[in-house]
């Protein structure tokens, strides 16, 4: 089976958005200690633009879709209602997803570093995977859409490649090991994309698009605003984070200027 454009586009761009958790743990070992006035700033940036994707992107096609299938009212409901199903799907694998940890290895000495490492690399894999189901549905559908919620979920994964490789990379020693566990959590997000190419591709309509894309805007307002504004917030710079955040929230409608 060959691919078509659209769906090589998209699992492109899944596979771009799933293998920037290991720019994290890149950066990890190019920092010359814990720059966390960088780290406030990247976390708050990338919560702006997930409100930013989720409000200007992703919810107006949602609603334009599911109109066109069942009329303004019914809609609007259906918007609604995937959206919140989107928050409740986030909140339930943010129970097994660990918080975004960057400390330094002296603050990882009383745990059992290995065990942390491994168990955050199923976790954010498992929450990795409706990610590529998301960019890739976005990214079939309309490039502009593919390339936002693509560019939302690489700043996501950054932090999070380096939440895995530190314990790891803290127990072992082993840049390789950090790199090799680092690699299969952001694997995830093209293999779910994938799955989503062979199992989905063939019901895409207004509907399923539409339902697709509210329930992604839920998870990503929910992991902007329960994990990466408040995690930008925990160290000192919190004017820093409150403007990288707005920044990140009026970059997106401004890349409309380039269409």
């Amino acid at each position: 089976m060959f691919l078509d454009e659209n769906s090589l586009r998209a699992l492109l761009l899944s596979f771009i958005a799933g293998m920037s958790t290991l720019l994290g743990a890149f950066i990890l070992f190019t920092m010359k200690g814990k720059n966390e006035k960088l780290v406030s700033m990247a976390l708050g940036f990338s919560g702006g633009v997930m409100i930013s994707v989720s409000f200007t992107h992703l919810l107006p096609h949602a609603h334009e879709l599911l109109e066109s299938a069942y009329g303004e009212k019914i809609g609007l409901l259906l918007q609604t209602i995937f959206l919140l199903i989107g928050v409740v799907i986030a909140g339930g694998l943010d129970r097994f997803v660990p918080h975004i940890n960057t400390g330094s290895c002296e603050e990882y000495k009383h745990q059992n570093l290995f065990r942390v490492g491994f168990i955050s690399t199923l976790a954010i894999g498992l929450h990795n995977f409706p990610e590529g189901v998301a960019t890739f549905m976005a990214g079939y559908n309309d490039l502009s859409l593919g390339v936002s919620v693509a560019l939302a979920i690489t700043l996501h994964n950054i932090p999070e490649g380096i939440s895995v490789a530190m314990p790891i990379y803290c127990a072992t020693g082993s840049k390789m090991k950090a790199f090799k566990y680092t690699f299969l959590s952001g694997i995830v997000e093209p293999i779910g994309a994938l799955l989503t190419y062979f199992v989905l591709r063939p019901y895409i309509n207004n509907f399923t698009l539409g339902a697709i894309f509210a329930l992604i805007s839920g998870i990503m307002l929910y992991i902007a605003i329960e994990e990466l504004i408040p995690s930008s917030r925990q160290y000192k710079y919190i004017r820093t984070a409150i403007i990288s955040t707005f920044v990140g929230i009026i970059m997106m409608p401004l890349t409309h200027i380039l269409h």
